[in-house]
């Protein structure tokens, strides 16, 4: 059995118990692999949906453009299946987005127009509006605008919905999944309410979206509105696909403790899942009082953690908001050099031959090898003391004449609070090994920008 095209595999995602981070949590905590999708994300079933909508309703033809404004797991289902129908595509996306996302849809065929996120949706410059302009535009076009095409919610009324329902054989209690579109929640929603009105959904929110306090209040409050670095969910409008009726709870999850929550599912459980994911979790434990041993909570996830490993799976870069509160390593300064390669020179080599090195490359210290193995280090402020003592003599000299002793060696598990017992004003850096043997320097000044 095969199926025709990679269209055929969307959907009939696997359910998998979540364990060691779940093991307070009363209830049977189950994920809906939504990962398994072609597209690595349960979009995957509402773009389709809503492209064969379009084409039998004729608002696409064919050799047509599909024209979407997107944060990425909806232009990649929306690329693959154009990859199939051999159409074009368009997609406009905000600049908070990863860059793995764009790349890969840039690697589906597809043309990608990068816009400000902080703007309002009327902006002409925010992605709703260029999709928009591009639609009205572009010849035998279509904007699947999925925000308020009803199309996305019924995908899920169809697919998602009865899935769950058959899966659990019925008793699913409570369904938990981040809320941007609304179609994913709203259409899986109206499907297991009419099997049993009983089940609770929870939607997650994050702190810069209205949709909480509009769920709980009926008021839309600008106020409630600024940036925030959690993709694909939350929202500064109110879309089409968001029947708030279906939606028992709206819970508000932090940036920090969703991309926080993400690595752990990947580090304690095996799953490699977006940021989202890691939202969802983290707002299933804030709810988790709520829980009884009896009750079945089903988590929907949007997508793979693939797309984010330039942000939440980088140290680096969860160091820089203070998402990580580990101690700082030595490897960290290792990571945040890795493009600046080792530099030695031999104890044979000119002074000449070292303040041009030292000129071209932009450093101030050196360490000095022989049979790869570090036998001393020459520093700036030495090299220049040397040669204006004697320009013309001394220019040629060997390193030897000038040679210090060598840099101290450091583990690259090395806290960084401990470089100060080898970092000196006679000593002004240390050679940090990593795990394969590669040798790095590092210096004052590095230890100063990764702090």
């Amino acid at each position: 059995m095969y199926h025709e095209n990679i269209l055929g595999t969307i959907g009939n995602t696997p359910l998998v118990k979540i364990n060691k981070i779940a093991a307070d949590i009363p209830a049977l905590v189950l994920i809906k692999m939504e990962t398994a999708n072609p597209g690595h994300s349960i979009k995957d079933r509402m773009a389709l949906k809503m492209l064969e909508d379009a084409e039998k309703s004729g608002k696409i033809k064919p050799n047509g453009t599909i024209i979407e404004c997107t944060s990425g797991n909806t232009g990649m289902g929306l690329a693959i299946a154009a990859a199939v129908k051999g159409y074009k595509c368009i997609f406009t996306t905000s600049d908070k987005q990863s860059k793995e996302k764009i790349d890969l849809l840039k690697a589906m065929g597809a043309e990608v127009i990068v816009c400000p996120t902080n703007v309002t949706p009327e902006d002409p410059r925010s992605y709703y509006s260029i999709a928009e302009q591009l639609s009205k535009d572009i010849p035998n076009s279509f904007w699947c605008n999925q925000y308020d095409n009803l199309s996305n919610r019924q995908a899920h009324y169809e697919s998602t919905g009865p899935e769950i329902w058959e899966q659990t054989e019925g008793k699913v209690t409570h369904v938990i999944v981040g809320v941007g579109t609304g179609g994913t929640i709203s259409g899986t929603a109206k499907y297991l309410k009419e099997q049993n009105p009983n089940i609770k959904m929870w939607g997650i929110d994050t702190y810069g979206s209205v949709f909480k306090k509009y769920h709980e209040t009926g008021e839309f409050d600008e106020e409630e509105i600024y940036p925030y670095i959690t993709e694909g969910i939350g929202e500064d409008i109110l879309p089409k696909n968001v029947d708030f009726s279906l939606i028992d709870h709206f819970e508000k999850v932090s940036d920090k403790d969703g991309a926080v929550m993400a690595r752990r599912l990947a580090k304690e459980e095996g799953m490699l899942l977006g940021y989202s994911a890691g939202s969802a979790f983290a707002g299933l434990r804030q709810l988790k009082d709520k829980l009884t041993k009896d009750d079945v909570v089903i988590m929907l996830i949007h997508d793979h953690g693939s797309r984010y490993v330039g942000k939440i799976f980088n140290d680096s870069w969860m160091r820089e908001r203070g998402f990580l509160e580990d101690e700082l390593k030595v490897k960290d300064l290792i990571v945040s050099k890795k493009h600046s390669p080792f530099i030695a020179v031999k104890r044979t080599d000119t002074i000449h031959q070292i303040f041009q090195i030292m000129k071209e490359n932009d450093i101030s210290q050196l360490p000095v090898m022989e049979d790869s193995e570090l036998i001393g280090s020459v520093v700036e402020s030495r090299v220049l003391e040397f040669l204006l003592e004697n320009p013309m003599q001394n220019a040629m000299k060997p390193a030897e004449q000038i040679m210090g002793d060598p840099f101290p060696i450091v583990n690259e598990e090395l806290p960084c609070r401990n470089l100060s017992k080898y970092i000196s004003k006679m000593m002004p850096a240390v050679i940090a090994k990593d795990k394969t043997g590669g040798m790095h320097i590092l210096t004052q000044y590095d230890i100063i920008q990764a702090v």
